[in-house]
């Protein structure tokens, strides 16, 4: 990569003022929750990717204080700080304060940038309680803090450098009067999205930091995506080596790399300047429609679909496939400020024709490895037309209809959906005491007998032949798969509530999995809790409170003190052993109950970790069972 001509004052264009950004913080991070927090760390560590695409930064580290405060530093050209020509401020000053200034609109300081808008460092500042960035370039070392927003001095030289040193540091603390309610920052979510950006830049190392919990991480990736679809599949039996594709197209640089396993759903992927494009958009449409028009080219011309065979379809070329596209842009076009999916109409025509081109290459080149993947494309194809007429039976059937089947539905009265609940129960003990509890205006019960099929390790036919999961499909009314519409859910919330116990523990990872498989949606729009029991009831001189973990009981125990002899301590096995007032107690009164809400940061790690847990490699889960195991709690012997 060339290095761009200059990059000083001059490079920083200005196209409005800093306006409403406290008092609209969704139109520029997307909220006020926990995911808007995070995507602040997000923007500052864009720039310093977008340094790492210039080809001008290698190293990036990012701490976070005691405090909650955040740095975040690299070793890039450092942004200028001489005076800018229509602002006369330092051009510092500018790109803090300014929405919309930046490097990056020109083409004179980035080819290539994810941080494109210039609104972020500018949004993250103004939505800081505090910022502070330390500039080194030239020799010298610059320095201006920030107050929400508000420079507190002009932009003033701290102490000379040695001439090869250069970069920036922003160290930044949320403002909590915006952000009140995710006051914390979650390690593992910012290492899933680090590992991301480092998978997508080659040769940068990110450098990670918590000082609150003394945990660190650093992510180097030689081998760019190609390592991504290694990591994420190393628990499954793959069927070949990674087929990798790299091309540019009238100055839009192309990646793919993809790899077919022996699982039963695809794992696909999609990244616009090295952001995670979640939504996907036309890199992600050109990618699939390559992939299947390859499929089928070589299956027709191989003679491995005769005449008579209809071509095959994109679920069933997707089947066990692994894939990662990634493009740099000089000019992307984001649905959003928050770039969660790409809208260039000619990028799909670029990856399409990069990634057919590479792929038919490939499989010309291997023709075992064709024939495998046309094989799994065929039993797919096959599997997928059992499992139509399996799904047109079950969706035929009506939630009334549905009573007959092995877990019973006791519906509720009320037919507005977005205020009804469907408590997804564990066995006809807590099953009947939840129908004696619950509210019947609001509140339907549908117990499971047994554990349902676990949804990993089994293709969609198969799935829709348990009896347990036509109860769930039909209950719910939003069908399955490629017929999931999230306007016919019956209800509004849909609680799993199972046992404190290692059983109630299965039957819930095992229900997730079918959620995360094949009702993405249930969860992506915020439908699925998970009810919280409490783990234990105490009674002191004829005052009972429930205990949900066993700090709270140890905490109880300590205040009753000597008397805590007196106390009959009563631990809760299951939900059975509760009676139906009890579980409306504790358990299902709005009023008094804890609802876990079920979310998924990121999909990729989701992906792994349910395959790893759920699939059908034994070495990844006991690797992983012996690792943890000393940090298991309630664990019935």
């Amino acid at each position: 990569m060339t290095t761009p001509s200059s990059y000083d004052a001059t490079s920083i264009q200005v196209l409005e003022g800093l306006e409403a950004v406290r008092r609209r913080p969704g139109m520029y991070v997307g909220g006020t929750d926990q995911k808007a927090l995070h995507h602040l760390v997000y923007e500052v560590v864009d720039n310093s990717i977008d340094e790492a695409l210039a080809g001008e930064c290698d190293r990036i580290n990012i701490i976070i204080h005691p405090d909650s405060s955040i740095s975040v530093e690299d070793n890039g050209r450092g942004i200028p700080v001489d005076i800018h020509p229509e602002k006369k401020i330092s051009a510092l000053q500018v790109v803090m304060t300014v929405l919309h200034a930046g490097g990056k609109f020109g083409g004179g300081g980035y080819k290539v940038s994810g941080g494109l808008h210039g609104v972020g460092v500018s949004a993250v500042n103004a939505l800081s309680e505090w910022c502070e960035v330390e500039v080194t370039r030239k020799g010298q070392v610059h320095f201006q803090r920030y107050e929400r927003g508000i420079p507190q001095e002009p932009v003033k030289f701290l102490r000379n450098a040695k001439e090869e040193l250069h970069g920036t540091r922003t160290t930044f603390k949320f403002d909590p009067t915006i952000f009140k309610d995710s006051p914390e920052f979650r390690f593992d979510t910012l290492i899933q999205r680090f590992r991301e950006m480092a998978f997508v830049t080659r040769g940068v190392t990110i450098d990670f930091v918590d000082e609150r919990a003394n945990r660190d991480m650093t992510f180097y990736f030689e081998g760019g995506i190609r390592s991504f679809v290694r990591y994420l599949n190393r628990n499954r039996e793959t069927l070949h080596p990674v087929m990798f594709a790299e091309k540019q197209v009238e100055g839009v640089g192309i990646e793919a790399a993809v790899q077919y396993t022996d699982a039963f759903t695809e794992s696909v992927y999609s990244f616009a300047n090295t952001i995670n494009t979640i939504d996907g958009g036309t890199h992600m449409t050109g990618l699939r429609s390559a992939v299947t028009r390859v499929i089928n080219d070589y299956a027709r011309k191989s003679s491995l679909l005769k005449d008579s065979d209809p071509n095959f379809t994109g679920d069933d070329t997707r089947e066990g496939m692994t894939a990662i596209v990634s493009i740099k842009h000089p000019d992307p076009q984001f649905e959003s400020q928050t770039k969660v999916k790409l809208m260039n109409p000619e990028v799909q025509t670029y990856v399409t024709q990069v990634i057919g081109e590479f792929f038919s290459t490939f499989l010309e080149e291997n023709p075992q490895v064709a024939r495998a993947i046309v094989q799994k494309c065929l039993t797919s194809s096959r599997a997928r037309d059992a499992a139509r007429k399996a799904r047109d039976l079950v969706i035929r059937k009506s939630a009334l209809e549905s009573l007959t089947l092995p877990g019973k539905l006791a519906d509720c009265s009320e037919r507005d959906s977005s205020k009804t609940e469907l408590y997804i129960v564990e066995g006809d003990s807590a099953g009947g005491s939840a129908k004696q509890g619950r509210d019947r205006h609001f509140q339907a019960i549908l117990p499971l007998r047994g554990k349902i099929l676990n949804t990993e390790r089994a293709r969609l036919d198969k799935i829709l032949g348990n009896n347990e999961v036509k109860a769930l499909i039909s209950a719910l009314g939003m069908g399955i798969g490629d017929n999931l519409d999230i306007e016919g859910l019956r209800y509004g919330r849909v609680i799993i509530m199972t046992d404190a116990d290692v059983d109630g523990s299965h039957i819930r990872t095992l229900l997730l999995t079918f959620f995360f498989r094949y009702m993405p949606s249930l969860i992506e729009d915020g439908h699925l809790y998970i009810a919280q029991p409490p783990l234990y009831r105490i009674e002191h001189k004829k005052q009972a409170r429930y205990l949900y973990s066993d700090a709270e009981k140890d905490a109880a125990m300590k205040d009753l003190g000597k008397d805590s002899e007196k106390a009959t301590l009563q631990r809760y096995k299951g939900l059975g052993e509760m009676n139906p007032i009890q579980l409306w107690e504790t358990t299902m009164n709005p009023e008094n109950r804890t609802l876990l809400l079920v979310a998924v940061e990121d999909a990729a790690e989701a992906d792994r970790t349910f395959d790893m847990l759920m699939g059908d490699e034994v070495a990844p889960r006991k690797k992983f069972i012996t690792t943890h195991a000393k940090k298991v709690r309630n664990l019935d012997v």
